[in-house]
């Protein structure tokens, strides 16, 4: 079951920068800043009310990220959504003919598991599953 969104996930090319914008935009500092190496980027969270900003960098040229940054540019890459039950989400999803980029969840930031729904099960959007990893 979806709890809530957990994230609005925006590709940046250098975090410094973004990280001094919307700094200045939302007054307030990142509350979380992490190098998730599996995915090879860096990672840093703007807590706001009950949702984060996560700017994501790439740290090397064949990083999601920075693929996604060279065909698409800057912009929002993909919504996290927060569920109970990580791996019950994905069968039941797998089940429904929903095609998964993930069928296994992985490490993400901040200590959560991770899947990824493939954006052409979803409108064209990138959808993240999250939980947080116990």
């Amino acid at each position: 079951m979806i709890k809530r969104i957990a994230h609005i996930g925006i590709a940046v090319r250098e975090l410094d920068t973004a990280q001094q914008v919307f700094r200045t935009l939302l007054n307030i500092a990142p509350s979380h800043v992490e190098r998730v190496e599996e995915q090879k980027v860096d990672v840093s969270s703007f807590h706001v009310d009950d949702t984060n900003l996560e700017l994501t960098a790439g740290i090397s040229e064949d990083s999601p990220i920075s693929k996604f940054i060279e065909k698409r540019g800057e912009g929002i890459h993909h919504m996290a959504f927060e569920v109970d039950d990580i791996h019950a989400e994905l069968a039941r999803l797998k089940a429904a003919g929903v095609r998964l980029i993930d069928e296994e969840p992985r490490m993400g930031a901040d200590h959560f598991l991770v899947a990824f729904i493939h954006p052409k099960a979803a409108g064209g959007v990138l959808v993240e599953l999250c939980q947080k990893a116990e």
